[in-house]
């Protein structure tokens, strides 16, 4: 079994990343879960579980708190990339990962596990995805002894959180998923819960030096019991 003691996290105030926190939490292998954030998760209390004030922008205020862990899990991203600027997005989604990456790195983090997105590529048309490709490459270019990319497509959260767009998706996709079969299954829609399960069970896997997850992935790990 892969070496799972201690982890840090970033992000965990997020839709996704609550529910990886809530899973880590109740994982007897894992002994101490360091959270970092611009603000503290709620209502999380435990001896093995820490929780930081940091900035994300400024990894000089969370490179001490890194040293001593053996995963590091990222579920940081704007939930909402339409609402600020390119170079904002840009700023978060990309260049403040690649920073705790690179830190983790440093500090000697063998397992890195990210949030990102199905259909992502370095030389997509699309920003977003462009945006995302260019940060898995960066990730790979770091040489973790194994890197999780997990990529979803239409986050299913209990409720409405972005409006009307995200009130269509929740409406349509559980329709549309059972259509989706065979190389397209990898774009069906996934609860919150089970993704967040997910990305937490598969520290408890033995996995390859890069290895990239979709939604048959997702439903196996989330099944997975410690």
């Amino acid at each position: 079994m892969p070496t799972l003691n201690s982890v840090v996290m970033m992000g965990a105030t997020g839709a996704v990343g609550g529910h990886v926190v809530q899973t880590l939490a109740g994982m007897p292998k894992i002994e101490r879960l360091s959270l970092l954030g611009r603000r503290p998760v709620e209502g999380l209390a435990g001896d093995r579980i820490a929780q930081h004030t940091i900035d994300i922008f400024e990894p000089q205020t969370y490179t001490p708190r890194l040293t001593g862990h053996d995963v590091a899990i990222c579920t940081l991203g704007v939930g909402q990339p339409s609402k600020i600027s390119k170079a904002d997005f840009v700023k978060i989604d990309r260049d403040a990962v690649l920073d705790f990456a690179s830190a983790c790195r440093q500090a000697g983090v063998r397992h890195f596990e990210l949030l990102s997105s199905v259909g992502v590529s370095a030389t997509s048309k699309s920003f977003y995805l462009r945006t995302k490709g260019e940060l898995e490459e960066g990730l790979k270019s770091l040489g973790f002894e194994r890197l999780s990319l997990f990529q979803p497509s239409m986050i299913l959260t209990p409720t409405n959180r972005y409006g009307l767009s995200q009130a269509i998706t929740l409406a349509v996709m559980p329709l549309i998923n059972p259509l989706l079969f065979g190389s397209l299954q990898k774009f069906r829609g996934i609860p919150v819960e089970t993704l967040g399960a997910a990305m937490a069970r598969n520290l408890e896997q033995v996995g390859e030096s890069v290895e990239t997850l979709h939604w048959r992935d997702f439903i196996a790990l989330s099944n997975q019991q410690s």
